[in-house]
């Protein structure tokens, strides 16, 4: 079998953990390359830590999972892919680990030996923060209560491995390991008590004298050179051996240092008992702190405000060689055909990582020299906001997806109902929102709480450049930490990307803009910080051009830059985003609430870009990061189209809810705002199941878990940090009260009755948008359980088990029954569109559509990789319902139809062919003289016009959407 091509034609995103390894990835392979998948698109799977349902927590880059499987199912899973002609693109984590626990090696030798580990440098840790009390520590916020509670409570228990001839502190699943050159406080308490037992020349004694010596004369942990450094880390590990044997050969030895741990963990009641303890951990190279002061003290990098995923430091050499041979050996094997980069934004020079990995990666020998810089297919996690374009200049072939995610769904959202979705929006909570300012607050807020330690270095940072200059050593530290809040609260984009000293025009557009608005926000009484904070960030030195004043300037570039994108994701996405709802299905990753939809001319321009800059790049719809899923947002975008009707009905629901609620406060609870974003929680979601289904109680389950996590998201009422119960147990209870059967519900029916019309519009929404993304330039990537209908909510609902056993089914079936009915295509797609309205739950026809284009995008991979992009003239009453475009090549031709804005169109209508709701509109199909067209869904030939146009009311009388190919006669 001949390798896979290094660009895929469509990819799958699997999700492994340990409910789905590779044995059950290799299992599925037959059913993916049937459906005409080329790569599998992998999670990472990396050893990670315990449990890890997502693979993100890696805590060795060198391994596999063990919980995914074994050496010998991984490379049955690539067999498999290899026999049927696939390949895989894997997910990998660049920018940060899994720490505490207490399976991180590098971690824990960083908590052993401070500034001597050897992996020291390997986290981004800023060893000289601004607190005298961590100068050469790190800021462990692990602790549920204050410090003092915990130790005095004995949650805080020091233990010694005899194994390894180590001693740790243990605190719940966390270890911390004793420095060594601590250990005396161990081995010599009681030493009187000792050699009544022993003479004092007992060899026995000795030995642990000598030990206890050597230890105490180890390099200390900071203000050592290389060849100390070498020397610790040899000896320390020479004593802990010399210590193993010592324990394990005499009882008495044994004995007497379980005494003395035995002192040390104190008694509780007793709090003077714990004091010798606190002075062992007082003198290790961290410092034990409750979760709570993270926030303000915390001095390593996180990934954004998690403090369990300590940042790498991937600009180092070693950190890089260190995290990557494991991954390029899959390369150079061909196991794994090209690379996903996870949140290259936090990276502290993502260009530079960029052409690093593409010049250090192996080339495969599926692949030629003249493959150029780009010889791996990589794609990488990118943000883009409002304009922003990807750098052209990266090594890369372009990002995850979603840009195209949320420019197709803005093409099923009613541009003109923007002023009248606004109205109800206000109308139903009573106040008016700009969305704007919401934003803006939604990043200060972040800044000031989860984000304040990054704040804080920064400021530290700047405060010194400033300190050095006479012109500048009057601004102060807090005067200077107001104004960065300011500019990056008002930053445009996720992050500039200056570095070498080098600022692009895009860059300092970005800069001069958040200076800008920063300076006009701000209630300072010198504004001439701003200009000072904006000259630093375009590296604009006044003319000094000492080396330390530079380097300084571009370290606090590159810092600010690792922030700015760390408040954008968690101010935006995960803040303002759960608290703004004028249409949510707008309110995605990517995502901007108020560019209210997409017009023709906007998707077709968009897609010819993409074509000429990224035409690799991957198109999404549904990811495991995504707020909702495809589908649920195809159903919340037909709001938009009937706003007076849901006006009207949310009203309604409102009254009828009421009762429901509980006064905190003086407040019903929940808001009317949590209150307006359940309801359209519930049209995006709602089951087809019946009332009565036993699937209902696990659904109101869902509804309400997601409900919780969005009120905690957006910080107004409760939150991650201080969760308020009574608000959360008030919503939990309306949220059951919603949905609890009965008849005396009387919103359960006038819902579900509503909802009819909102789920068969939202079916054909989901088939335009799927041809649309299985058909535009670039890459279509499906998410996992996506071929079928998917109602799935933000994560960690979207990563619920799929049921592949029946898609599996369901695509053998298809099959057997297209093939039966070759003959009649037509007859078959009525069935798929009754089979559509009368048992909707199954997906059907979906998966059809899905199957018929894959395969054809498959076996004509040139047309859809490198053939023009043409946007097709609609005709006609309805020609602003159609996008229409054609893809070509040569003699080739791929003419797409895809119909939107369904709802106005059909009304109460369902789409069948007796209906008739075209008229007169038609579709210029690119000029063919001598040639035809086919159907590739009805596999009919279309009729032409003499003028080369098609009437919409024949093409799509049989399929709700048609691809049709251009073949010769004869």
């Amino acid at each position: 079998m001949s390798a896979a091509p290094p660009i895929p034609t469509a990819t799958y995103r699997l999700q492994f953990n340990r409910a789905f390894t590779f044995r059950d990835a290799a299992a599925l392979v037959p059913y993916l390359a049937s459906m005409g998948i080329s790569h599998c698109y992998a999670s990472p799977y990396f050893r990670a830590r315990p449990g890890s349902t997502h693979g993100y927590d890696i805590i060795d880059h060198n391994a596999l999972n063990p919980e995914i499987g074994s050496q010998e199912d991984y490379e049955h899973f690539v067999a498999e892919l290899h026999r049927h002609g696939m390949g895989q693109i894997l997910d990998i984590v660049p920018n940060h680990m899994g720490v505490m626990g207490s399976d991180n090696a590098w971690w824990l030798d960083v908590l052993e030996s401070g500034q001597a580990s050897q992996f020291a440098d390997y986290f981004d840790i800023d060893w000289e923060p601004i607190k005298d009390e961590l100068r050469g520590k790190i800021l462990v916020p692990v602790l549920g209560d204050q410090y003092g509670n915990i130790l005095e409570n004995g949650e805080l228990r020091l233990s010694f491995d005899m194994e390894r001839g180590e001693f740790s502190i243990f605190y719940s699943q966390h270890r911390f390991p004793i420095d060594p050159g601590e250990y005396p406080r161990i081995l010599l308490p009681r030493l009187d008590k000792l050699k009544e037992d022993l003479p004092d020349m007992h060899d026995d004694l000795l030995e642990l004298q000598s030990i206890a010596t050597a230890l105490s004369h180890l390099p200390p942990r900071s203000g050592i050179d290389s060849e100390q450094k070498t020397e610790r880390i040899r000896e320390k590990e020479v004593q802990k051996r010399r210590l193993s044997a010592l324990l394990a050969r005499s009882q008495p030895i044994l004995q007497y240092i379980d005494q003395n741990i035995q002192e040390l963990n104190g008694v509780v009641g007793d709090p003077k008992s714990f004091d010798a303890l606190h002075e062992l951990i007082k003198a290790q190279a961290y410092r034990l702190a409750y979760w709570r002061v993270a926030a303000d003290d915390i001095n390593y990098r996180r990934f954004f405000d998690v403090n369990d995923l300590a940042a790498l430091r991937m600009e180092e050499e070693q950190v890089f060689a260190a995290t990557h041979g494991f991954v390029f050996n899959l390369l150079a094997q061909g196991k794994v055909d090209g690379l996903r980069l996870d949140h290259p934004d936090g990276l502290y020079d993502p260009g530079k990582y960029f052409r690093q990995l593409q010049a250090c990666a192996p080339r495969p020998e599926t692949v030629p020299e003249s493959a150029g810089t780009s010889q791996h297919y990589v794609i990488i996690e990118k943000i883009l906001a409002n304009k922003e374009q990807l750098r052209e200049e990266w090594p890369i072939q372009g990002t995850t997806g979603y840009d195209f995610a949320n420019l197709v769904n803005g093409l099923f959202v009613d541009q003109s109902a923007a002023t009248k979705m606004g109205r109800n929006y206000r109308a139903f909570i009573g106040q008016p929102i700009d969305f704007t300012l919401l934003a803006y607050g939604s990043r200060k807020l972040v800044l000031g709480l989860s984000l304040a330690s990054e704040l804080n270095t920064l400021a530290n940072a700047l405060s010194r450049i400033a300190l050095s200059r006479r012109n500048t050593c009057d601004f102060t530290l807090n005067s200077l930490r107001r104004a960065l809040a300011e500019i990056i609260a008002n930053f445009p984009v996720y992050r500039t990307y200056i570095s070498d000293e080098q600022v692009s025009a895009e860059d300092r557009f970005y800069i001069e803009q958040a200076v800008a608005a920063g300076k006009k926000k701000s209630e300072a009484g010198d504004l001439s910080i701003f200009d000072f904070i904006r000259r630093m960030l375009l590296m604009e030195t006044d003319g000094d051009q000492s080396k330390s004043y530079r380097q300084a300037i571009l370290r606090f570039v590159m810092k600010f830059q690792q922030v700015t994108s760390a408040v954008m994701a968690k101010g935006l996405e995960d803040t303002a985003f759960y608290r703004y709802h004028r249409l949510d299905s707008l309110n995605e990753v990517g995502g901007n609430p108020m560019r209210f939809g997409v017009g023709l001319a906007e998707f077709h321009q968009a897609n010819q870009q993409r074509l000429a800059h990224w035409p690799d790049s991957l198109l999404s719809t549904s990811t495991h990061d995504a707020k909702r899923s495809e589908d649920v947002r195809a159903r919340i975008d037909v709001l938009s189209e009937i706003p007076a009707l849901f006006r009207l009905n949310a009203g309604q629901w409102r009254k009828l809810n009421r009762s429901k609620k509980r006064t905190i406060d003086g407040q019903l609870v929940p808001s009317r705002n949590d209150e307006y974003l359940l309801y359209q929680t519930l049209v995006g979601a709602w089951p087809f199941e019946s009332l009565e289904s036993k699937d209902w109680a696990n659904f109101s389950h869902r509804i309400e878990q997601y409900m919780l996590k969005a009120i905690r998201e957006a910080k107004e009422f409760t939150s991650w940090a201080n969760p308020n119960a009574a608000y959360e147990t008030a919503t939990a209870n309306f949220v059951r009260a919603v949905l609890q059967r009965g008849a005396k519900n009387h919103f359960l029916h006038q819902f579900s009755a509503f909802h009819s019309l909102i789920a068969r519009v939202g079916m054909l929404n989901s088939l335009s948008q799927t041809l649309l993304k299985l058909t535009s330039p670039g890459v279509p990537d499906i998410y996992q359980g996506n071929e079928l209908w998917d109602f799935s909510l933000v994560d960690p609902d979207n990563r619920r088990p799929v049921d592949y056993a029946h898609r599996r089914e369901m695509l053998k079936h298809l099959r057997e029954q297209a093939d039966a009915l070759s003959g009649d295509g037509p007859q078959f797609c009525h069935e798929l569109l009754e089979h559509m309205h009368m048992q909707m739950k199954d997906g059907r026809i979906k998966l059809f559509l899905t199957w018929r284009t894959l395969c054809f995008r498959k076996s004509h991979g040139e047309l859809f990789r490198q053939g023009d992009y043409m946007r097709l003239a609609v005709s006609g009453l309805h020609a602003d319902r159609v996008c229409a475009f054609a893809r070509t090549r040569g003699k080739q031709a791929a003419v797409i139809i895809a119909p939107r804005l369904w709802g106005t169109l059909l009304g109460q209508a369902k789409y069948s062919p007796e209906i008739e709701i075209w008229q007169d509109t038609k579709v210029q199909l690119p000029e063919s003289p001598g040639q035809t067209y086919r159907n590739i869904f009805t596999r009919e030939l279309v009729n032409i016009e003499p003028g080369g146009e098609t009437q919409l009311s024949e093409v799509l009388k049989d399929f709700p959407v048609a691809l049709l190919y251009r073949e010769a006669l004869g």
